[in-house]
């Protein structure tokens, strides 16, 4: 049997695949199951083995599952052929890898999707307990079901004894009536070149520390873009694009360890970005060389929410380097906004500086709201007020 024949690619296929993108992946999942059924002691595992249509009629939950607890046994990648399956409450096992076909764009799903089956489900794919697995080129569609189901949810009472490890590629994360990705407890973790969308929570809620997003779009979510509301630290946001979240672009309570680099935070609802306290204050975080535009376009404008940069109770904390400019929406509707630049409060051993905001706000720069300790340096951030025109 040819390597086109079978469902279970080869590792040369697999190293093809990596070059071409998933190609080959797509070119293997073509051909029809064979007679004597799924084989389960191989390290590539095709869904359509196991049942699953693909059809965005069938529910393909037990389909996928029998699949997933397969490659469980091996250690195996489980490939999802481009279509439409409607599943719900899928439980990932530690060091696999669910791969499908990456072909969705900004507006909607494509390529390999897995659509919400039910409107009672907790979530689309649980990875409490999946140490080591990945998540690669699928397209996670919530469709608006139910209420608070979130896309990928990652459940567990503690932090246990080692890093969970989890990555996800490539993956587009959207209409969840919860939050994008849901994380609690999480240790050690990777999301990049992903897009978590249009859910009625956050784009991503952390709980946990140890991770790194890169090159993401976090968009349109009613929450926050990213939110991390319990305990946080250690985490690397670097290259993506946060636009049009309903509040904060990037919200942190009470965190430590971050570094914000290189990222657009384009017409938050809120702030861009907020650092405010929780049971702690922020800690030892570093924000340089992001772009801020047209911030606060839900806030109220007399408030300090309608702001590119919010920081209250603080320590230890760099704002270099940033550029933030005020704006309206798309075609010339919608507020101006915001009406400050840059807000601070309660700060310790601080440095805001070299920031420059070129019509960077309506009413106020700079609003120093005092209390600090010592050691904060607020100085050389040049700009000017923009007044719309009329």
């Amino acid at each position: 049997m040819t390597n086109a024949e079978s469902p279970f690619l080869g590792r040369r296929e697999m190293a093809k695949s990596a070059l071409l993108g998933g190609a080959s992946f797509l070119l293997g999942a073509q051909s029809p199951a064979r007679a004597e059924g799924p084989t389960v002691n191989q390290e590539h595992i095709n869904v359509r083995e196991f049942g699953a249509t693909g059809d965005g009629k069938t529910d393909d939950t037990k389909a996928l599952q029998r699949a997933l607890d397969a490659a469980g046994e091996v250690r195996g990648t489980v490939f999802v052929p481009a279509g439409v399956y409607l599943c719900a409450d899928l439980l990932m096992r530690p060091n696999t890898a669910l791969v499908g076909v990456p072909t969705w764009n900004y507006g909607g799903a494509g390529g390999t999707v897995l659509r919400l089956a039910t409107d009672d489900a907790r979530c689309l794919l649980n990875i409490a307990g999946a140490a080591g697995a990945t998540m690669d080129g699928l397209a996670l569609d919530g469709a608006g079901l139910g209420r608070g189901i979130h896309g990928i949810f990652l459940d567990k009472p503690d932090y246990g004894k080692h890093e969970d490890a989890f990555r996800i590629e490539r993956c587009q994360v959207a209409r969840f009536t919860g939050d994008g990705v849901n994380l609690a407890h999480a240790w050690c973790f990777s999301v990049r070149h992903s897009m978590l969308a249009y859910n009625q929570g956050d784009g991503l809620r952390l709980r946990g520390w140890d991770g790194f997003l890169s090159d993401n779009w976090f968009s349109g979510n009613q929450g926050a873009g990213f939110g991390a509301r319990d305990e946080n630290a250690s985490v690397t946001f670097t290259g993506n694009r946060v636009e049009w979240n309903g509040q904060e672009n990037l919200l942190i309570t009470g965190g430590d360890g971050y570094q914000i680099t290189g990222n657009f935070f384009d017409r938050a609802g809120t702030c861009g970005i907020a650092l405010r306290n929780g049971r702690r204050r922020c800690f030892q975080m570093t924000i340089t060389g992001n772009y801020f535009k047209r911030s606060g376009r839900n806030a109220d404008a007399a408030g300090y929410d309608s702001s590119h940069i919010f920081i209250e109770g603080a320590e230890g904390v760099t704002c270099l380097g940033n550029n933030l400019h005020v704006g309206r929406d798309d075609g010339g509707g919608g507020v101006w906004s915001p009406a400050y630049g840059i807000v601070c409060k309660n700060l310790e051993n601080c440095v805001i500086a070299n920031n420059v905001l070129h019509q960077g706000a309506l009413r106020q720069l700079i609003v120093d709201r005092g209390g600090h300790g010592e050691g904060v340096v607020l100085k050389d951030n040049p700009g000017s007020l923009f007044t719309p025109p009329r």
